[in-house]
């Protein structure tokens, strides 16, 4: 049983990380978007 136990504990903790790790990429995405959008507006584009 607490095998079982430490096994759902250790798939819930991978699971968590994995969909942190996407969100973490996605703002990375998205404030890379908004520096482009600053420098095309700072040449005058």
């Amino acid at each position: 049983m607490k095998r079982v136990i430490a096994l759902l504990l250790l798939s819930l903790t991978s699971v968590s990380l994995l969909s942190a790790c996407n969100t973490i990429a996605g703002a990375g995405k998205d404030v890379e978007r908004a520096g482009q959008e600053i420098q095309g507006a700072a040449k005058g584009k």
